[in-house]
Parts: C-alpha cells; structure tokens; sequence
C-alpha cells in the first residue's frame, strides 16, 4: 500500500469523543467520504490489494459496507451482494446468528444470490469486535468461497481479526 495515500487517509478520518456513548472515540469516515480524492483513494487503495484475487462478487456488510462495496465492485467488474439485516431482503434468504455484548443479532443474503464456486470478498468500513465480519464470513461460506476481507479502519485494540480465519487476505487500511 501507499503510504502517503494511507496516511492522507487516517488524517481525514474525524475522532468524536464520547460518542455514541461517553468513553468512546468514535472514528467517523463522512470527512473522508466528502473529500473526492480521499474516497478515490480508498477505492483504489482496495482495489490494488484484491485486483488479482479472480473476485466474482463484493459482499458489502449494512450499511456502511455498501459504500465501499459498490464501487469497488464497478472497479472490478463484478456484481455486488448486499448482505442485509433481518427483514430487509423480500425474497428468500439464508442467514447467520452471532454474539454481542448483550444478546445476538442475524445478517442475511439472498438464497440465490451465490454459487459454490463463486469468489467472494466481504467489505466494511470498520473492523473492530469482529464479530459481524466472522458472521458474514460463516454465511457466505454456507454457499460460496469467501476470499478476503477490506476494511477501511481496524481498532486494533478490540483484536477482532484474531476472530477472523487467518487463511484468507484481510486488509485494513488505516489502523487505531
């Protein structure tokens, strides 16, 4: 990666403290997402790292995920799968439980959306916890090949690729 690029990135990433509740530092990505050569150059930052990979399908995490899902998925060439929360896609789906802090959520695709054979890289803005990106992992796994992740922000000190499977590439383009 381009180290200038990735710095100009992590400089146009806002901090708010105490939000969304007091004792966070929130990392808000709408400043780099109103700046036209920030947002190309996260798109191309993405692009170079996977442009080799034989990706048939972006599958973007809600919401933020479509993003940079989609016009990563232009830059490819290929479709784009939108993986949603529950009750959000009219046809049939397929879904995947995980754990939070307090209680569980679910995330869905299409029942028809993907193939076995089908090669699938999983985009998000933020890999923190871990915790969604490992279920979006399990559910395309289900029916397709996951093979890699993107994320533009890692908060390192939650560890959440230590949740992720260490034989695929995950690559976070700015780290806190």
């Amino acid at each position: 990666m381009n180290e200038n690029n990735i710095e100009k990135i992590k400089n146009s990433i806002r901090a708010i403290q105490d939000f969304p509740k007091k004792g966070i530092l929130f990392r808000d990505i709408t400043t780099a997402l109103k700046d036209k050569e920030i947002l190309k150059i996260m798109i191309d930052e993405i692009y170079e790292q996977f442009k080799d990979e034989k990706i048939d399908y972006i599958a973007g995490i809600e919401s933020r995920g479509f993003i940079f899902g989609m016009p990563l998925a232009y830059k490819l060439n290929v479709g784009f799968i939108p993986i949603r929360k529950p009750k959000k896609l009219p046809a049939e789906v397929i879904s995947q439980e995980y754990e939070l802090e307090y209680g569980t959520d679910k995330i869905e695709i299409h029942k028809d959306a993907l193939k076995q054979d089908d090669r699938v890289l999983i985009v998000d803005d933020l890999l923190a916890t871990g915790g969604t990106a490992k279920a979006a992992y399990t559910l395309i796994k289900k029916v397709a090949n996951p093979v890699g992740f993107a994320f533009v922000i890692e908060l390192t000190d939650l560890k959440g690729k230590d949740k992720l499977p260490k034989d695929i590439k995950t690559v976070c383009l700015t780290q806190y």
